[in-house]
């Protein structure tokens, strides 16, 4: 039963091995290409997007190409994802640099070519939840059977994270040598120290959402839960309506919920002058530099989220079922930099009361991240550049 389901992902290795060696053969690499890929999107964002307007505009005349495509497991959505990884095997074959920011399955099952560099830019700062190696044989993570046929993140030649603190852990996950991994930063945060792109941001938000006007902004972004690239269901632990009645006057929700959750959350007719669901217009980036106060369960937004010193909370109905699935790099309630919460009510008197330690958020953020700067874009091309 397992080498039936295991068939198809041997057959796309080997067509993706032939059209790899086949491109060696025929073509050499291009000293000035430069593919960032991901599965994340459609379109580049997030940390790809910071390092290739670095790039391009410190070297306009090289080659940049693009492979966005989110998986579809309908079987003409399967059939387009082979066409993809066809498309990338070529591309792994000839670029100086190939970047992703996340699980990437060519890159695993192919011998890197001499002369490209595959980088990973892990799409979440710091380490919290558990993830690549680290969750063998969990629910959510590889099999060990798997990985005797696919070795998931590995042919990585560099990583980059946002501090030394989180090193091991990515050696771990990627079962790499610490020396290939480098604490320069996240480039997506360098977003939150442009003060000028901010400007206009708020003024766009309430053009969007009147009713946001003079109120401040709680922004809920749960994180994934799945093991595939997307997820059908979620239950949201939060009663909307006893938010809006106690502090519907002063704030407003906005939700945001991860690019590969597809499900929505239910708003009550009465709730919709106090929640939003933010779908397409404002990216994370955006929404954590509006927002006074964050509310998640276990995403690692909150890495990026401290660099603003701003107030944390955490609310969740299922923590003991999120660990056995998962698991997190630290002991999650000591972990964390802000309450946590079971109930609606208990959040709300917690926002009521208005004492916020931001000295833990401080020293949260002088843990996880060793530059805040504005410049790890700076940074990171440079290593790539200056060290190739």
């Amino acid at each position: 039963m397992y080498l039936v389901r295991i068939f198809p992902t041997i057959m796309v290795k080997g067509f993706i091995q032939m059209i790899f060696y086949l491109s060696c053969l025929l073509f050499k690499v291009n000293n000035e290409k430069v593919t960032f890929a991901s599965y994340r999107a459609t379109e580049i964002q997030g940390n790809l997007y910071y390092i290739y307007k670095e790039l391009h505009g410190r070297y306009p005349n090289w080659t940049c190409n693009f492979l966005f495509k989110k998986y579809s497991s309908s079987l003409l959505g399967k059939f387009h994802y082979v066409l993809h990884m066809v498309k990338a095997s070529y591309h792994l074959a000839t670029s100086r640099y190939f970047i992703i920011d996340d699980y990437y399955f060519p890159v695993y099952v192919i011998k890197p070519r001499q002369g490209t560099d595959i980088v990973q830019l892990w799409h979440a700062a710091g380490a919290f939840k558990k993830f690549g190696l680290s969750t063998v044989d969990k629910e959510f993570g590889p099999s060990s059977d798997y990985l005797k046929r696919v070795k998931v993140h590995s042919n990585y030649s560099k990583v980059f994270v946002s501090s030394s603190e989180v090193i091991p852990f990515y050696a771990e996950a990627f079962d790499m040598p610490s020396s290939r991994i480098f604490p320069l930063g996240v480039p997506r945060t360098d977003y939150f120290f442009n003060k000028r792109e901010q400007l206009r941001l708020m003024g766009e938000l309430q053009s969007e959402f009147p009713e946001i006007q003079g109120r401040k902004i709680i922004l809920y972004a749960p994180t994934f839960r799945g093991k595939s690239h997307y997820q059908e269901s979620f239950h949201c632990p939060i009663d909307f309506s006893a938010m809006r009645e106690t502090l519907g006057d002063e704030y407003v929700l906005l939700i945001h919920l991860h690019p590969y959750m597809r499900s929505e959350i239910t708003i009550k007719e009465e709730d919709k002058d106090f929640v939003f669901h933010v779908k397409k217009k404002f990216n994370i980036e955006q929404l954590l530099v509006l927002a006074d106060i964050l509310l998640t369960d276990y995403s690692s937004v909150i890495f990026d989220y401290s660099l603003l010193v701003r107030p944390i909370a955490f609310i969740a109905d299922d923590l003991e079922e999120y660990i056995k699935e998962r698991d997190f790099y630290f002991p999650f309630l000591s972990f964390i930099p802000g309450p946590f919460f079971h109930q609606t009510q208990d959040l709300i008197e917690w926002i009521q009361q208005d004492e916020f330690d931001l000295k833990k958020i401080e020293q949260f953020r002088n843990r996880f991240f060793t530059y805040f700067d504005g410049k790890t874009s700076k940074r990171i091309v440079d290593n790539l550049i200056e060290k190739s």
